[in-house]
């Protein structure tokens, strides 16, 4: 998939009027949960107040390029030391003053676009750009309005134009006509994304409810009764779903990338992989896909409140044509447990988690929990050697089903300790005596492995049980609970972090991460977001060890497994490959950005660094001694019966040959084999 840097400014919505004590009511009933229920209350004071405000204008302008200086410098004034004070007093009017002068910014803009967009842009004089990573003051005059936009939108008609041809000279030959087509594509979405947000009537309200509860710790939310059932369901593994996925092309266009056949979508017949989503509609609402947002349009396809939705397609250049389409539930298999075996002599199990998703309505064994063990128990039938469990990008989900699946890996003892905000202290013991599995395992991480994930391999890791490998965690050791705000209305909710859990050394990953026994490089890994950027993320911290248990081996031939591991991969091309690649990254993402001359010489000598890049890492693979996976002889047998099944399979084992990550778990068990 194309990477793509996006500026969000069109995300936002807002309220042009509002009930400003309808709105102070659900903040202060958030606030009295908070202060009663929550791990670490904070007072309602200044400092919320400049954090609520800072935010909220900086969603709605982060370019900066919408709200006078004079505009900012009175709202500052007037609302950012004094949020908390008129809140407290049921005053919750500058929510409808700020979202007025917001409305305002937007419809002059649009009248200057409109202008930019029958007039001409001057290429030859000479200007410079830069970006900025972090947010940056508030500068704009009234009289630079059009200066500041004819800039922004030369450097996108630049960008755009670069993206035509890998020939520079074959772009200056054509320059008129690429420069005309690519002016009307971009002043026409940037026209079209500010009508969008100036027709569409979305409450902003739950912009300002995040903050204040954001205030509190990253992990704290509102949530109404639409967005609450969003999230129950991604914590399932069945949900409603259209049966399709779809992925941007080259030109950024929404393309219907892959149709399960047993889905609504291809129930259809009308439907086929490569149609391209001009619009969607859910019959009160239609977005055009050109001038919305990547975030409303992802919000339109997957919330369960959107039972149905009519699809506008374009199949290669024929006329657009609408169908209508009634979502289903359906198995996400992009969020089921899975497994395969590595190598036909040394049998190593191979156990993919993507997430802890769990059973929620408590009718059936659909949880996390239950298809690991059936899993492990079609894999033991093969006689496996040791078991690799990847929770490489697992950003957690439901706790029980981690303390379920720890469980069942550990003999018996404590396996964590949880402190409310009483800082009582409450142990949770393995729920199961015995183990699943009593073979060698390792743990796959990386910067995405998140709260349950890190709790179950951190237990692992803490009873000398597993091995775990890849790069430090994210770092989140909180544990939620979604509350209802008024239980005779239920349509609104808190998301409330209520306890941090402790390992049984008495340590905590919270804001740490867990730091695996064998540390390996990853893609991305200082562009990642851990929990230690965000300002409000609760530090870390430590409890006095108490607790007895006893470790499955001895710590010294973890650390002997660990230290030779290292060793083997010191001169390994493929991880010190992907260290050259992270440097490029933070060179093109991290580092600060030396002014950029305005003409397209330079921005498409950016653009091929930036292609030239993603290129690289796209196609960037380990291509020696590919591993030899295959199904086991349950799951073959169950292919046969579910042939529907066979494609993603296929897709799952051409993915697990070259990864290099199992192959040096592989690697780990077999040499623990060995020593035996």
């Amino acid at each position: 998939m194309k990477k793509i840097w996006l500026l969000f400014l069109f995300a936002t919505t807002f309220l042009f009027s509002q009930n400003s004590d309808e709105t102070c009511q659900i903040l202060n009933k958030i606030n009295a949960m908070i202060q009663t229920e929550h791990i670490r209350p904070k007072p309602v004071n200044d400092s919320l107040s400049i954090f609520v405000f800072d935010n909220l204008i900086n969603e709605l302008d982060p370019s900066r390029n919408i709200f006078f200086k004079s505009e900012y410098d009175e709202m500052s004034k007037k609302y950012r030391l004094n949020l908390d004070d008129l809140i407290l007093a049921n005053d919750c009017s500058f929510l409808t003053d700020i979202t007025e002068k917001y409305k305002n910014g937007l419809i002059r803009t649009k009248a200057v676009l409109e202008k930019i967009q029958l007039g001409t842009i001057d290429y030859a004089k000479k200007d410079t750009i830069r970006f900025y990573k972090k947010a940056f003051p508030f500068y704009l005059k009234k009289e630079d309005l059009e200066k500041v936009w004819l800039k922004k939108l030369r450097y996108q008609i630049l960008d755009e134009m670069a993206e035509t041809s890998e020939n520079l000279d074959s772009i200056k030959a054509n320059f008129k006509s690429i420069e005309t087509a690519s002016k009307n594509l971009i002043l026409s979405n940037e026209i079209c994304r500010i009508s969008t947000l100036l027709e569409t009537k979305v409450r902003q309200e739950e912009n300002l409810y995040n903050f204040f509860c954001t205030y509190f710790d990253p992990h704290t939310a509102y949530f109404s009764d639409d967005s609450k059932t969003s999230f129950v369901a991604s914590l399932s593994k069945e949900h409603l779903s259209l049966g399709m996925s779809v992925n941007l092309n080259e030109k950024n266009e929404i393309i219907i990338e892959e149709i399960d056949p047993n889905g609504p979508a291809y129930q259809t017949g009308q439907i086929k992989k490569g149609d391209q989503i001009i619009s969607i509609s859910n019959q009160k609402e239609t977005l055009q896909v050109s001038c919305a947002s990547l975030e409303s349009i992802s919000n339109m396809i997957l919330s369960e409140s959107n039972k149905s939705i009519t699809l506008t397609l374009k199949r290669n250049s024929g006329k657009n044509f609408d169908v209508y389409i009634e979502k289903q539930v359906m198995k996400d298999e992009d969020n089921s447990v899975f497994s395969f075996i590595i190598g036909k002599d040394s049998k190593i199990g191979y156990i993919k988690i993507p997430s802890f998703y769990a059973d929620l309505d408590g009718n059936s064994r659909k949880g996390c929990a239950d298809d690991v063990a059936r899993e492990v128990m079609k894999l033991e039938r093969d006689d496996i050697k040791g078991l690799v469990i990847d929770l490489i990008d697992n950003g957690g989900g439901s706790m029980e089903e981690a303390i379920k699946l720890a469980g069942m890996f550990v003999d018996y003892g404590p396996i964590s300790v949880v402190i409310d905000n009483k800082q009582q202290k409450s142990i949770i013991n393995d729920p199961y005596r015995g183990l699943i599995y009593k073979g060698p395992i390792v743990v796959l991480v990386n910067s995405n492995t998140a709260s349950a994930s890190e709790f179950f391999s951190g237990i692992l890791q803490d009873y000398n049980r597993a091995l775990l490998i890849g790069s430090n965690t994210l770092g989140k050791a909180t544990m939620q609970t979604i509350l209802s705000l008024d239980e005779d209305k239920n349509t609104d909710f808190l998301k409330i972090t209520i306890n941090k859990f402790y390992r049984v050394t008495g340590k905590s990953h919270q804001y740490v991460g867990v730091e695996p026994d064998v540390v390996l490089p990853e893609f991305y890994e200082d562009v990642y977001q851990k929990e230690s950027d965000f300002p409000t993320a609760i530090k870390n911290d430590s409890i006095a060890p108490f607790l007895k248990y006893k470790p499955y081996v001895k710590r010294a031939l973890i650390d002997k497994l660990a230290k030779n591991s290292t060793a083997r991969l010191a001169d390994n091309f493929y991880f010190n490959d992907i260290k050259k690649i992270n440097q490029k990254i933070d060179q093109i993402v991290n580092t600060p950005k030396a002014e950029l001359p305005m003409t397209l010489d330079a921005v498409f000598k950016q653009k091929k660094i930036v292609n030239s890049l993603w290129k690289e890492i796209n196609t960037f693979n380990d291509e020696n001694n590919p591993l030899d996976v295959y199904n086991s002889t349950v799951n073959q047998f169950l292919l046969g019966v579910y042939p529907n099944d066979k494609t993603i399979n296929q897709y799952q084992i051409d993915n697990l040959k070259t990864n290099p990550y199992l192959n040096e778990a592989v690697n780990v068990i077999n040499e623990f084999n060995a020593s035996k």
